[in-house]
C-alpha cells in the first residue's frame, strides 16, 4: 500500500472515507430535523482533528506496527524451526507470545475502560472494574494463543468458532442475567484501536513463515477469536463469581 507512505493522499483517502458520514450527519440535521448545525467552527476544527489523527494512526500502522509484528513472527518461527523435526509442539514461545500480546493490549484497550468503567457506575459497584477489564483480557489472551494454534496447524477456523459458540449458548443458560449483556458486549470492544493492528500483524506474520500456510486463508481469523473468548470469559467469570457468594452463604 504505496499511499500509506505519501501522508498528503494518505489524508486524501481518509477524508474521502469520513466526509459521507459527516454528509449524512448534516443531512439528517438540516433537512430531516430542520434544526441549524450547533457550533459550526467546533465541528469543522474536529473534524479536521479527527482527519489528521486518522491520517496519522493509519500511517503508524503501516510504517510501524505491521512490520514490528511481522518480524517478531518471523523470529519466532525461525527459532522453533531449528530443530530437525518440526511439530505445533515447537513454537512454545509463539503460543507464550501470542497470549502476552492478547492480554497486554487488551488491558490498554480505551474502550474496554470505557465500557468497564461504565460497568462499574452503572452496578453499584457491584461489577469489579478491574476484574471484567482482567476477565476480558485473560479472554482475548487465550483465544489469540488458540488461533495462533490453529495457524501454526492449518486446522479449519469454523470448527473453533462453532465449538466456542456451542460453549458462550451454554454459559448463557446458567449465567446470571445481569452480566449476560455486558459479556455479550465485551466481545466487541476488544476489537479496537489497540488489539486489532497488532493482532492482525501476528496472524499475517504467522502466515506468511509458517510452512504451508497462506496468508489469506489462514492469517486472517484471529480477530474473531479476540471477539469470541471474552465472552466465555466474562460469563465464566460471573458464574464464577455466582458460586463463589452461594457457598459463602451455605456456610453460614
Amino acid at each position: 500500500m504505496e499511499i500509506l507512505f505519501n501522508p498528503i493522499l494518505l489524508l486524501l483517502a481518509t477524508a474521502k472515507d469520513v466526509l459521507p458520514v459527516l454528509g449524512l450527519l448534516v443531512l439528517f440535521q438540516t433537512i430531516v430535523l430542520r434544526r441549524p448545525i450547533p457550533r459550526p467552527g467546533r465541528i469543522i476544527f474536529g473534524f479536521g482533528s479527527v482527519l489528521v489523527g486518522m491520517t496519522c494512526f493509519l500511517g503508524g500502522l503501516d510504517l510501524a506496527i505491521f512490520p514490528v509484528g511481522r518480524a517478531m513472527a518471523l523470529q519466532l518461527v525461525e527459532g522453533a524451526q531449528e530443530g530437525a523435526k518440526v511439530t505445533w509442539t515447537a513454537y512454545g514461545w509463539v503460543y507464550l507470545f501470542a497470549f502476552l500480546v492478547g492480554f497486554s493490549t487488551t488491558i490498554a484497550e480505551p474502550s474496554l475502560i470505557a465500557v468497564a468503567h461504565k460497568a462499574h457506575e452503572t452496578s453499584r459497584k457491584a461489577i469489579s472494574s478491574w476484574g471484567l477489564r482482567i476477565a476480558v483480557a485473560i479472554g482475548v489472551a487465550i483465544g489469540i494463543t488458540l488461533g495462533t494454534f490453529r495457524i501454526i496447524t492449518g486446522t479449519p477456523l469454523y470448527l473453533y468458532i462453532l465449538a466456542g459458540y456451542v460453549v458462550v449458548i451454554i454459559q448463557t443458560i446458567f449465567a446470571p442475567r445481569m452480566i449476560i449483556p455486558l459479556a455479550y458486549d465485551s466481545g466487541g470492544v476488544t476489537t479496537s484501536t489497540v488489539t486489532v493492528p497488532l493482532v492482525a500483524a501476528l496472524g499475517l506474520g504467522l502466515a506468511y513463515n509458517v510452512p504451508g500456510r497462506s496468508p489469506v486463508i489462514d492469517g486472517f481469523g484471529l480477530i474473531a477469536f479476540a471477539s469470541l473468548f471474552p465472552i466465555i470469559s466474562v460469563l465464566g467469570y460471573a458464574q464464577l463469581a455466582q458460586w463463589i457468594v452461594r457457598r459463602r452463604s451455605c456456610k453460614k
